[in-house]
């Protein structure tokens, strides 16, 4: 008799195009291959904090939850780093400076729904986002950290202090994932959530690079 996929192995497998979709997007690719600028790293950041607030905001109303509590932890922040580097990077007044882009109001949009109603769905968006930071999100941090000569401010975000071993980190959380008391029904949906999710992030730096054309203008 076969034994059944993990949960966390049938997530990874079908969300895999989708996240490499993701980070082979132009701008992105562009920031990792050295093309991008000082700037076109601080519009990113400055779009990743309205996604974490939405993000982090919802985990507050999820720790109620049974389910999706089990996966928060205070270890994962990230809003307050992302606003340290967002006044390094801009200045005191960064608040009044940025503005969320078009695909990143839609991306909010749906975390705030989401995680105000269905725990499945709040699971699919930590996932995406934090088990990314501290995977390939790892290797972005410590290369915009060299192109750009920061220290530890800038790229703050990246940086999981409480965390000594991410891959461990990881690996319990997807035992987590493998034990969440879901029916095949809710795993389908969760997996179409992640890809909503990537699908969000690819989109993302569609509009940073459109914005940034615009400008250019």
């Amino acid at each position: 008799m076969t034994e059944p996929i993990p949960f966390s192995s049938a997530l990874r497998t079908r969300s895999s195009d989708a996240h490499s979709g993701s980070e082979g997007a132009g701008f992105m690719a562009d920031l990792i291959k050295g093309d991008g600028t000082r700037d076109d790293y601080i519009a990113l950041v400055a779009q990743h904090w309205f996604v974490y607030e939405a993000l982090e905001d919802a985990a507050a109303r999820m720790r109620r939850d049974p389910v999706a509590s089990v996966f928060i932890s205070d270890k994962l922040t990230r809003l307050p780093a992302l606003e340290a580097d967002l006044e390094f990077l801009i200045g005191p007044g960064w608040r009044e400076t940025i503005r969320p882009l078009p695909t990143t109001q839609r991306y909010v949009d749906r975390i705030r729904r989401v995680g105000a109603t269905w725990p499945g769905g709040f699971v699919a968006h930590h996932y995406t986002r934090y088990l990314g930071d501290l995977s390939g999100g790892q290797f972005i941090g410590r290369l915009m950290q060299k192109r750009f000569g920061f220290d530890t401010n800038g790229i703050g975000f990246y940086l999981f202090a409480d965390i000594a071993d991410p891959k461990s980190f990881k690996d319990v959380y997807r035992e987590q994932l493998d034990a969440a008391p879901w029916d095949d029904a809710e795993k389908e949906r969760v997996i179409e959530e992640v890809l909503l999710a990537y699908r969000f992030n690819t989109e993302l730096f569609e509009d940073l690079a459109r914005a940034k054309s615009e400008a250019i203008a």
